[in-house]
């Protein structure tokens, strides 16, 4: 443990931020998970709603950088090609 008070700080900053970005991480493959599930099942009603939700997820995460730029790019092309199945 850190002795230095700003250290001590950084260090439950960091703590927090960690937490903050697992959360998000979680959350955003919660809603990967729910998208697939619906193109799995062909339903196309449920997943056209679900796709604004997991494009806009997966813009924020890369903007916020919890996934690479193009890790977010190849996924947003994907989920494009699933929904384009179903439909």
């Amino acid at each position: 443990m850190p002795n230095i008070k700003s250290a001590k700080k950084r260090v439950l900053v960091s703590e927090k931020k960690a937490l903050e970005n697992k959360m998000f991480k979680s959350a955003f493959k919660t809603i990967v998970k729910k998208f697939e599930a619906a193109v799995e099942a062909g339903d196309a009603k449920t997943a056209q709603e679900l796709y604004a939700t997991v494009i806009k997820t997966t813009d924020k995460a890369a903007a916020k950088g919890i996934i690479h730029k193009n890790t977010a790019a190849r996924k947003k092309s994907r989920f494009t090609l699933m929904l384009k199945k179903v439909a």
